[in-house]
């Protein structure tokens, strides 16, 4: 009783803090420019966290940390990507550049950023209609894996979860804006820290040391399922066999696919027009690499390591202690829950559960914002020219709401062990169909509109043909190849059915935006 009392005034406590800052953020949102860029004021601490906590969610922390439970450290290459190219290079080299371009074309969303630049309507209706149709997939592997802990560690419906989180995050999302997104995902941030210092320190208690934890992952390299072993798993502190099946997946989808993905991130990118000068950027990188090595980086170190734990409890690896008849090969999204209920005293579960609450809802929150500016901004203003600057918030809003209930719909319906490549599918969709364009944007004045066209249709347009009909896992699942070839997949040769979309659609894509650029020559290019 005493537990569940202590539970519930914690939960009370959050729920509170995190009202009053919705509030906040209600009360400071005065016109469209508040509500979508928070009035361009952002204070460096706050838009650090908020883009960290925004790019860290349930998704790195449950899902990504399940996979390095299964694929081993060689996903702190992922971790170091995060950093130099998430952080580094987005704050220093995109951020000022979008800050800029943002501010001079007076744009207010990240489709209106391309839209105003290209002097397009088209392209900024067609990346607010991507976003806003495909962004829900990545919403919804986060829902799920919040709610996977809260079933695992509560003992609760995953309906129940999947409803408590929803409404909690609809109600200040729709009524603060973006002013009060950031400031809850300031708060967030930091509980997040504070779940992945102690989660990382208990777990190394818990083994030994660090020298006695990863020399027993290192000796248990024998433990490999042979099924794994002959797709190419050398063990959790080696990289797979280069070039096998395994290293494909690893290295193409989770650390290529997510690592440079983020750069094209809408939701993120939004963030470098919040503040007034570069100075704040340049403030904030220091705090946002601190940030990135102390979630990430903790939870890729401390996955691996749950086989050591479980190891020596009961005798299993990590994965097969999730084993069920919904997922009879294991469920990687279910490993980080498992190992905090069973490992963790109950003080600790609480804590990270609302660290797990900090990440999903701050991700989810700049999701649903995005996807509902999308809408309105960018769709149904942008493109459509209906509405008017003062009906944008009403829009986002109702956007806002419809994207939440396709979000919640797809976290029913997904299959497990869906996290990690979901985050992965939509990071590289981002990469392929709007990073050629927006680097060209910000970094080459002889790009065209009629280029940036021809590079975002050709890199989307590949990258759903190569899930379709090309990547084993994703065109298995869909039916249609079989549907219409009698096949699977259409290339069954080694690596492509394991190569991701992200390596073939980027390059593409890019090519054609220059290329297309150089043909159409100059009249076309923006100022």
């Amino acid at each position: 009783m005493g537990n569940i009392l202590l539970l519930n005034l914690i939960v009370l406590l959050y729920l509170i803090v995190i009202g009053y800052l919705g509030y906040l953020g209600y009360r400071g949102t005065k016109n469209a420019e508040d509500y979508l860029v928070a009035g361009r004021q952002i204070h460096p601490y706050v838009m650090a966290l908020s883009y960290g906590a925004t790019f860290i969610s349930t998704s790195a922390i449950v899902g990504f940390g399940g996979i390095s439970a299964l694929y081993g450290m060689g996903l702190l290459w992922l971790a170091f990507l995060n950093i130099v190219v998430g952080i580094f290079i987005a704050f220093v080299v995109y951020g000022k550049a979008t800050r800029r371009l943002g501010a001079r074309l007076g744009a207010q969303t990240f489709p209106e950023l391309l839209g105003k630049r290209y002097n397009s309507r088209f392209i900024q209706g067609v990346v607010g209609l991507v976003i806003f149709l495909a962004m829900p997939l990545y919403a919804g592997v986060v829902l799920i894996g919040g709610a996977r802990f809260l079933q695992e560690a509560l003992r609760i419906d995953y309906n129940v979860a999947l409803l408590v989180f929803s409404v909690i995050i609809a109600l200040y999302v729709v009524l603060g804006g973006l002013k009060g997104v950031m400031y809850t995902d300031a708060l967030q941030g930091s509980i997040m820290l504070l779940g992945m210092i102690v989660l990382l320190l208990v777990t190394y208690i818990k083994l030994g040391g660090v020298i006695d934890a990863h020399r027993a992952l290192t000796d248990m390299a024998d433990k490999v399922p042979s099924a794994l072993v002959a797709q190419g798993h050398r063990g959790w502190t080696a990289m797979p066999e280069f070039g096998s099946q395994w290293w494909w997946v690893l290295v193409s989808s989770l650390i290529l696919g997510v690592g440079i993905g983020v750069l094209a991130q809408p939701q993120l990118a939004v963030r470098f027009m919040t503040v007034k000068s570069n100075v704040e950027l340049n403030r904030a990188v220091l705090i946002g690499a601190v940030f990135i090595m102390l979630t990430v980086g903790v939870v890729y170190i401390v996955g691996p390591l749950t086989n050591v734990y479980f190891m020596r409890e009961v005798g299993k690896l990590s994965i097969q202690m999730t084993v069920s008849p919904e997922a009879p090969k294991g469920n990687v999204d279910q490993i980080i829950p498992k190992y905090i209920s069973m490992a963790m005293p109950n003080w600790f579960v609480y804590i990270f559960m609302l660290t797990l609450l900090s990440a999903a809802m701050s991700t989810l929150s700049s999701q649903f914002h995005t996807m509902g500016s999308a809408l309105a901004r960018d769709f149904y203003e942008g493109w459509l020219e209906k509405g008017s600057a003062r009906g944008t918030v009403f829009i986002t809003r109702l956007g806002i709401v419809i994207t939440i209930l396709i979000s919640v719909v797809l976290a029913y319906r997904l299959p497990p062990n869906i996290i990690a490549r979901g985050t992965a599918i939509f990071f590289g969709l981002c990469a392929s169909s709007f990073l050629p364009m927006y680097t060209f944007a910000l970094f080459w004045r002889r790009v065209t509109r009629a280029g940036a066209i021809a590079g975002m249709l050709g890199g989307l347009a590949l990258t759903i043909f190569w899930l379709v009909f090309i990547h084993a896992k994703e065109a298995s699942a869909f039916g249609i190849c079989r549907a219409i070839f009698g096949r699977d997949f259409l290339i069954s040769s080694h690596p492509w059915p394991v190569v991701d979309p992200i390596v073939v659609a980027l390059p593409i894509s890019t090519a054609v935006t220059a290329l297309v650029s150089l043909v159409r020559g100059s009249q076309e290019s923006g100022s």
